[in-house]
């Protein structure tokens, strides 16, 4: 087979039928598909058009709902998503429960919730210098891949495909940046901690693999991507990370020990957010970039400021260091840690956002109100500004927390990581 030719069937929405339907996905009454108008919106979504469409949801006993009800999911940067090219496929049913709920789990593990909770539990429970240096990575590998879907421009899988999800439908597809957080975290992980900490490399390796393989397997189950955008974010990652890893590892202690850090960050991450790449329609990767880069750039600033205190110092011994399970106490105090950080997180981001929004909103003579309820366009320039803003602004605050506001609260309140001031 001719290379465009395995290119082709990798891409083919068949082949991901064919992944659902191993998994337990059963389609009903195929014969009532309408194909027509489903080629008719899939040379929309390759023209950049933006259309509304209607996809079946599943029902809690998993069958399907059939195919006319709305979608009114949201993005986690708060906005509607429309459906682009969504197929008008055949009513479907899950027929293996197991399956269909580990991939539902299986694909959060690359979505804002669970950045937003296992980012700053890492950072307040186990090991700053080991997340400062994983977020750096998880931040450039998201930049890259959310960068080149909208300059692919590939559509997600349509005809016959029934997708289990709406959540991001309006992003192009290729390459899936789930594939490759699914891959950076879990490695980058175990890469900065396997010098530092004593524990089985090869326990470390089966995790990270199960890991990759179930976040990457319900991408095509639930019908968000083809087979070839997981190949194609699979390999883009793994070339990434082969110059990344030193690299951050690097530039992490440059920034924190450099006198004018702060500067160059702050520079850095407004001018990847400002000259981010024309989608030619809009879409929410330019926001969750946003997102992405600016909890990375607060949290190198606090850890900067942390340093530039006296606050950082050197380990009494050097690594590796056995691993300690926690005490009923320790327990105690991880969890009052968490819960009230937790809190602190979910304020910051509120607060943030309000105060952010209001704030640019008023700089350029707009109702918020008005501005909120516009529509999501390339030509709605106005609210690009103020939502790219509002995120730069409540994110950054939420990693400067995370890093630096939050652990001397801990500090202070006796509820603290002892360790903590010691990673660099």
């Amino acid at each position: 087979m001719a290379s465009s030719g395995i290119v082709e069937y990798l891409k083919s929405p068949e082949l991901v039928v064919r992944v659902q339907e191993f998994f337990g996905i059963e389609y009903l009454h195929k014969d009532q598909t309408v194909p027509p108008e489903d080629q008719t919106n899939s040379k929309r979504a390759e023209n950049g058009a933006i259309t509304r469409r209607k996809a079946p949801s599943t029902t809690a006993n998993g069958s399907s709902a059939g195919p006319n009800e709305e979608d009114s999911s949201s993005s986690s940067s708060g906005c509607d998503k429309d459906e682009t090219a969504a197929a008008t496929p055949a009513p479907y049913r899950v027929t293996n429960k197991f399956w269909h709920y580990l991939f539902l789990i299986g694909t959060e593990l690359g979505d804002e919730l669970f950045y937003a909770t296992f980012i700053p539990f890492w950072f307040w429970n186990i090991d700053s210098a080991v997340g400062r240096r994983v977020v750096m990575v998880w931040s450039a590998v998201m930049y890259v891949g959310q960068t080149l879907k909208d300059v692919i421009r590939w559509p997600r899988p349509g005809y016959p495909v029934s997708r289990l999800q709406k959540k991001w439908a309006m992003e192009y597809g290729m390459p899936s940046t789930h594939a490759m957080v699914s891959v950076a975290i879990p490695f980058s992980v175990l890469i900065y901690t396997y010098d530092r900490y004593i524990y089985s490399l090869p326990a470390g390796l089966t995790f990270a693999l199960v890991w990759c393989a179930v976040i990457c397997f319900s991408r095509i189950y639930l019908g968000m991507h083809s087979v070839l955008d997981i190949f194609g974010g699979l390999a883009l990652v793994v070339a990434l990370m082969v110059p990344l890893i030193p690299i951050v590892d690097r530039l992490d202690y440059a920034i924190v020990t450099g006198r004018w850090s702060p500067v160059f960050v702050l520079t850095i991450s407004i001018a990847l957010i400002v000259f981010y790449p024309d989608s030619g329609i809009w879409t929410p990767t330019r926001g969750d970039t946003a997102l992405t880069v600016s909890v990375c750039a607060g949290i190198e600033i606090g850890a900067w400021l942390h340093y530039q205190l006296g606050d950082f110092s050197a380990p009494v011994a050097p690594p590796p260091y056995a691993i300690i399970w926690p005490s009923y106490a320790m327990l105690g105090m991880l969890l009052l840690r968490t819960i009230l950080g937790m809190c602190c997180i979910v304020a910051t981001r509120a607060f943030g956002k309000s105060l952010s929004y209001a704030f640019v909103c008023f700089l350029l003579g707009r109702d918020k109100n008005e501005l909120r309820r516009s529509e999501n366009t390339l030509d709605n320039k106005n609210k690009i500004i103020v939502e790219l803003s509002y995120k730069f602004f409540a994110c950054f605050m939420i990693g400067f927390n995370t890093q630096y506001l939050l652990p001397n609260v801990f500090k202070l309140l006796r509820i603290g990581r002892p360790d903590f001031y010691t990673e660099i």
